[in-house]
Order: C-alpha cells, then sequence, then structure tokens
C-alpha cells in the first residue's frame, strides 16, 4: 500500500543517516476506504492526490514546531510502499489517515521524495503562521493554507537523498 508520510528536511537528513525513517506517531495518509466513500468522483491518482495533500499539510503542521533549522518553509512528503498488514485505518481522525505498526519504514521502501520548490517558501511560512486557524475552520487561514497546497512540490528519486541532504 502507498502511504504518505509528512516530514521535513531534518527528516531526510535523518533518513539518510540511518536508513529509516519513523512516521511521526506512527500516522500517515493513504487511500482508505474511508477516502474512497468520501469521493464519490474522481480516478484512483486524484483520490490518491487527495491523500498526498492531507500529508502535505500535516507537514505545515511539522513545521509549525519551529524546530526546522535548514528549510523551515518547505513541505515535505516522502511516499512509502507498505505491506497492507502494518496499515490500521483510523477515519475517526480523517479520510485519509492510517496507523503504521511499525512506524519505522525502510529507505528500500521509498518509494519517492516531495519538497517544496523555493519559489513556494513565502506561500507556506505563511500557511505555517496561520495553520491553527485553518484547523478550526477560519474561512481567510484556510484559504492561506490552500494557497501553500496549490504550489508545486519537485519530486526526487530515493537514490537522490544523499545528494538532495549534501546540496540542496
Amino acid at each position: 500500500m502507498r502511504v504518505y508520510i509528512p516530514a521535513t528536511f531534518s527528516t531526510l537528513r535523518g533518513l539518510n543517516e540511518s536508513r529509516v525513517i519513523t512516521a511521526r506517531s506512527g500516522y500517515g495518509f493513504a487511500v482508505t476506504p474511508a477516502l474512497l466513500d468520501f469521493y464519490t468522483d474522481g480516478d484512483e491518482e486524484e483520490i490518491a492526490h487527495a491523500a498526498f495533500q492531507d500529508a502535505a499539510e500535516a507537514s505545515i503542521r511539522l513545521l509549525a514546531i519551529g524546530d526546522e533549522e535548514t528549510f523551515p518553509y518547505r513541505r515535505v512528503v516522502v511516499s512509502v510502499d507498505v505491506d497492507d498488514s502494518v496499515v490500521t485505518y483510523q477515519p475517526e481522525n480523517g479520510e485519509s489517515v492510517v496507523k503504521l505498526s511499525p512506524a519505522h519504514i525502510n529507505l528500500d521502501d521509498v518509494a519517492a521524495i516531495h519538497i517544496d520548490v523555493e519559489a513556494s517558501e513565502a506561500d507556506t511560512k505563511k500557511a505555517i503562521e496561520v495553520i491553527d486557524e485553518s484547523d478550526l475552520g477560519e474561512e481567510d487561514a484556510e484559504l492561506t493554507v490552500g494557497d501553500a497546497q496549490d504550489n508545486f512540490m519537485a519530486w526526487y528519486d530515493p537514490e537522490e537523498l544523499p545528494f538532495l541532504v549534501e546540496l540542496l
């Protein structure tokens, strides 16, 4: 099953060093039965993109913690392929939310790495500032987060990880 793990650049650094990524609190995002029920229209790729977007928004929440030093305004999502047996659906937390057990995923199971491009940093910074208000349903904040979510995230092959950490 493809699972999208919200991350930060520090997470990538750790993945490069240890060859393991740990889903924060064990949570990721995936195409789940609840997500399929939520979308009455759309093909599999569009529904997968919705789960990916949920992970990208969760990356904003991770950045809001404020401990990312290298790239504090760039969302990161790591796409991983895991066996269905390690995934438990968590629809009470959101249609696409899954719990991974174990929450540690080997680099060999990473399918892709997605990182905000430099041009997206201003929008992501604004989204970080209002993410809590957005979660509470404040319309202007939701629009600000939506602007960040509309931005392109660059795709990288897992084999490029050492170069990303060193050169980005």
